[in-house]
């Protein structure tokens, strides 16, 4: 991994935030959907942003 400025330290971790958040909302937003489909949609799209939070942090290691 190369290392970081400052910056772009903290650029990642505001996307990380950024990512943690939506992925919250989502779950959220799901757990309160009536339609099923609709609902599955947002499940998907929160693990999604899940998973992106966790490629994002693996440049923090």
């Amino acid at each position: 991994m190369a290392n970081l400025n400052e910056l772009e330290l903290q650029n990642l971790r505001h996307l990380i935030g950024g990512h943690e958040t939506c992925a919250t909302k989502l779950d959220t937003y799901a757990q309160q959907c009536q339609d099923p489909q609709i609902k599955q949609m947002l499940q998907q799209h929160a693990q999604s942003a899940r998973q992106t939070k966790q490629q994002l942090m693996s440049f923090l290691g």
